[in-house]
């Protein structure tokens, strides 16, 4: 499936589901437009049946900077329930890739702000480049973290760092996003899309079954207690073991003697 809109594009190549923010000249800056073309993009990509892996990447020298104020300030989005009423539907793509069993990478380069936090949050695995900055900028303009900051950010860099960024106008360096651990790795701008693009297509050609299943049960963690998750990983564990891809993986590495 092929999804050429204006401002999101979607596609499958080799097994991987390649969404793009494509709204450069705005810095990749969510409209209407935009917010349907991502709910719509996500959707496909977490449905498709030939997509493995999921690489969220975007145009132009900015990932994301999440809503458009300069649509916000022109009447472009109205006060009445018009932000809600976007927010929601650029969530509902955000809920496709945090609750799909399909892992997620994302590419970011130059500046991720606002609700571009909350995209690089709904990815599992993050590339950014040198030249990344990053942070929550809301009440830089009186308004409150949305796009699954809140539920998001404190689960991945502590709640004390949390606070940090989100009471103040800090953007991080891409070290310290590293540091921090809310990316993964750090490379040349050049090299952002390509290194994301290597991670997801190891992904997709490894055990792409366990690491899904894997991120489900990390992702869904906070839903159960302590018993209940154990429960649920012996139950995981006790199907993936059924597999043939685990039953070929298994009886390879003893055939090795254990060794990698």
């Amino acid at each position: 499936m092929t999804l050429d809109d204006a401002t999101v594009r979607f596609e499958v190549v080799d097994g991987l589901g390649l969404i793009t923010l494509n709204r450069p000249n705005r810095l990749n800056a969510f409209d209407a437009d935009m917010a349907h073309a991502w709910a719509h993009a996500c959707k496909a990509a977490t449905t498709d049946p030939q997509v493995r892996a999921i690489v969220v990447q975007a145009e132009g020298r900015a990932f994301c900077t999440g809503g458009d104020v300069q649509a916000m300030a022109s009447g472009g989005v109205d006060a009445d329930g018009g932000v809600a009423g976007l927010a929601g539907v650029i969530n509902a793509g955000i809920v496709s890739l945090v609750t799909s069993s399909l892992p997620v990478v994302a590419a970011a380069h130059g500046t991720t702000a606002g609700g571009g936090l909350g995209i690089l949050l709904s990815s599992d695995y993050a590339v950014v480049g040198t030249d990344s900055r990053i942070g929550s900028l809301y009440a830089d303009m009186g308004l409150t973290p949305d796009l699954s900051v809140t539920a998001q950010l404190a689960r991945a860099v502590g709640e004390r760092r949390a606070m940090q960024l989100v009471l103040s106008s800090r953007l991080l360096s891409a070290e310290e996003a590293l540091a921090w651990g809310l990316v993964a790795e750090v490379v040349d701008p050049s090299d952002v899309r390509d290194r994301a693009i290597a991670v997801a297509r190891g992904i997709a050609d490894g055990a792409a079954g366990a690491y899904g299943e894997a991120k489900r049960l990390i992702r869904s963690q906070p839903t159960r207690g302590l018993e209940e998750q154990l429960a649920e990983e012996a139950r995981t564990i006790g199907e993936a073991f059924g597999t043939p891809d685990a039953q070929a993986r298994i009886a390879a590495f003893a055939a090795r003697g254990g060794a990698r």
